[in-house]
């Protein structure tokens, strides 16, 4: 290990006790290179605990096994360490973004994690000869054109909508583009120029000197160049062709240029913000504010492109109390970081870092608090141009820094009043139904209970299908929710469905506890102790929700009691949410499957609240399953628009002759190619995509 040099003992901490830690990891701390890299310590069940960065791997490391941390945050993760990874890189540069692709990947127990698994949208305008806007996520096609990123959904649909009243471009599926007789109800509101119908000027005089591919191809660059920011340059050249109109005397089309150039204006006014450089050239802006408060944090990103600001959206970093804690002695360790950052700064450099890993990076970020020169320089190389931030803006930009300050402050005051209203309502569940709390790691107990509610919908027995939601951390945990297909039952037969549900659900956890439960020896639950002395990490051992939920009163209760039973479950995690006389909201009665009798929360409590809660969030979620698959099995659509060739006529035309997509499913090609309008070849590409 690295010589250093002797502490002062009346001042300094006590070293750490060799013996605490296994001899393999202390060997491992002794080998490593002074060099820059990566560093990753587990616990004894396989879980990461905490990755970091270090110009010196080997001062970096080795000072956390060097004194007694006490009870402090640092000193509960070092007491967990088990085992040691490292990687070293080139440059400190390479650290740091394997660092944070490292912690986005591997979710450390003690590390600050931006997580947000939706991407980005897009406006899309497509590369047809009467191209089409849309609102678009996923994969980029170069055939299109795509505009963004957009903070949100609605960003993109007030842009299109905007597109809409000022270029009168199209956004109807191809499919409807293609088949359209006539205009549609948005040609007559001005919303729409009707290329759908440009086609048919040669037969029907009704569209004689509609709008030709030139004039269409026109609007489609004037909206690219308003999306782009060359919104002086738009106005000048919509200008120049009224004036043109004008002198011809064809009043008609310069009264049209006139209000596109009103309309067009009115927005600018409304929603353009000066965020230019000196030399005019930085128009794609990002705006970043960070807020840390009762260890929690927020950070607000504001999107500026092409001169316009598109909206804000907050981002709520988990483990912060954990991560602040451990990044502060991580920078008195390193002699290039003297002074310790604040918890703003290690927030907001976190989110930097792990947001613009796969997010679109800008040149110009405006930011609350400063960024070190390390993070910058990492991020100019990846992006492959200089990335500037700007700490304290003047002028305009200032402005627009306290407003997302501002959103900042309001973000975060709700996330923890919301926060704070759970965790009563968890805390008044807990103690309502007397549950036994399991200590799962968590420094607060309460923080680990976990709650399964399950659901059955249908309609008159069709398209069966059993939701079930999980409720932990005092939230809705989205990413767990499963959605079950029920077969072989008889139609409407809800306590079927709902024992078939719950054996899917438990039987295997019921198995795996039952192995646990053998293979359990004198070892601690997590840790099984090696020839060598070692502890070697073993899975967790699996468990049950602290509650299971069935909306349902004695029957269903009584059905899951049975599948508890024969899977030797514990009985007393099942509670059934019965409702109260009248079927009204507040009046819900709770049923035990061990026989306690049944409880009357009232209609104020805030643990029936959190139930109601849990209860509709199930039956939302089964409901908008059932429909999906219901509208599937009805029509078949998504599976034979698919299909090249087949349009709105076409497809209905193969459900009527066949009663169904099922029907269609069933026939041969040769039954397919009687339909009108169905060729050999298409009946095959049908048969081919359906089998």
């Amino acid at each position: 290990m690295a010589q250093t040099p002797q502490p002062n003992p009346q001042s300094s901490p006590e070293p750490q006790d060799p013996q605490r830690f296994p001899e393999q990891l202390l060997h491992d701390v002794a080998a490593l290179p002074a060099l820059p890299g990566v560093y990753r310590y587990f616990d004894a069940a396989g879980q990461v605990l905490y990755v970091g960065k270090a110009r010196n791997l080997k001062r970096r490391v080795a000072s956390y096994f060097q004194k007694d941390h006490g009870g402090t945050r640092i000193g509960l993760m070092v007491s967990r360490i088990v085992r040691l990874e490292t990687t070293v890189v080139r440059t400190e540069a390479e650290a740091l973004l394997l660092e944070n692709n490292l912690i986005k990947t591997l979710n450390p127990r003690f590390n600050i994690l931006f997580r947000d698994d939706k991407s980005y949208p897009y406006l899309k305008i497509s590369g047809h000869t009467y191209p089409r806007m849309s609102y678009y996520r996923g994969a980029i096609d170069k055939r299109n054109q795509y505009f963004g990123p957009y903070p949100n959904a609605w960003a993109v649909k007030e842009t299109i909508q905007l597109l809409q009243k000022v270029f009168r471009l199209r956004t109807c599926e191809d499919t409807v583009f293609a088949n359209r007789a006539r205009p549609c109800l948005l040609y007559q509101i001005k919303r729409c120029t009707g290329p759908c119908v440009s086609h048919l000027a040669g037969s029907d005089p009704r569209w004689a000197g509609h709008i030709t591919p030139e004039q269409y191809a026109a609007d489609v660059a004037h909206a690219e160049s308003f999306l782009q920011g060359d919104t002086q340059e738009l106005l000048d050249a919509l200008q120049g062709r009224m004036l043109a109109h004008a002198e011809r005397l064809e009043f008609e089309a310069a009264a049209e240029l006139r209000n596109q150039i009103q309309s067009l204006s009115a927005v600018l006014q409304q929603q353009s913000v000066e965020v230019s450089s000196a030399n005019g050239a930085e128009r794609d802006v990002d705006i970043l504010a960070v807020k840390v408060q009762g260890g929690k944090a927020c950070v607000n990103l504001a999107m500026v492109r092409g001169g316009r600001h598109l909206g804000d959206r907050p981002y709520f970093p988990t483990h912060v109390e954990d991560a602040t804690a451990i990044h502060g002695a991580d920078d008195r360790v390193d002699a290039a970081s003297p002074q310790a950052l604040t918890p703003e700064q290690l927030v907001l450099e976190a989110f930097v870092a792990q947001h613009y890993i796969e997010a679109p990076l800008p040149g110009m970020l405006l930011v609350s608090e400063p960024i070190g020169r390390e993070l910058l320089d990492a991020l100019s190389q990846q992006r492959g141009q200089r990335v500037m931030a700007v700490h304290q803006p003047r002028g305009p930009r200032r402005v627009w820094l306290e407003m997302a300050q501002k959103n900042a402050d309001l973000q975060l005051a709700r996330l923890l009043a919301e926060e704070g209203s759970q965790k009563a309502r968890t805390r008044a569940l807990v103690d309502a139904l007397g549950l036994a709390l399991d200590d799962d790691g968590e420094d607060d107990p309460l923080d680990a209970v976990r709650i399964e509610c399950f659901d059955i919908s249908h309609t008159a027995g069709e398209a069966t299908q059993a939701s079930c939601v999980v409720f932990q951390h005092h939230k809705m945990q989205n990413g767990e929710y499963r959605r079950y297909n029920i077969e072989g039952v008889t139609a409407g037969d809800d306590y079927a469905a709902m024992r078939q549900v719950l054996l899917r659900r438990y039987g295997k956890l019921a198995e795996a506890m039952r192995l646990a439960e053998e293979q359990a020896g004198e070892a601690p639950p997590d840790v099984e102790i090696g020839k060598a002395g070692e502890a070697t990490p073993v899975a967790p051992r699996p468990r049950l929700p602290d509650l299971v939920l069935i909306d349902g009163g004695k029957g269903q209760v009584g059905m899951a009691r049975e599948v508890f039973e024969s899977l030797g479950l514990d009985l007393s995690r099942i509670v059934g949410v019965e409702k109260g006389e009248g079927r009204k909201v507040g009046l819900e009665e709770l049923v035990f499957a061990d026989g306690r009798p049944k409880v009357y929360l009232g209609k104020d409590s805030a643990a029936l609240m959190l139930v109601a809660q849990i209860r509709d969030e199930a039956h939302r979620f089964a409901i908008t399953g059932m429909r999906a698959k219901r509208a599937s099995v009805r029509t078949g659509g998504s599976k034979l628009e698919d299909i090249a060739g087949i349009g709105p006529k076409r497809r209905a035309k193969l459900l009527q002759r066949f009663g169904g997509i099922r029907g269609v499913g069933a026939a041969s090609v040769d039954d397919i190619a009687t339909v009108d309008g169905i060729s050999r070849d298409l009946a095959e590409a049908i048969y081919q995509a359906l089998h």
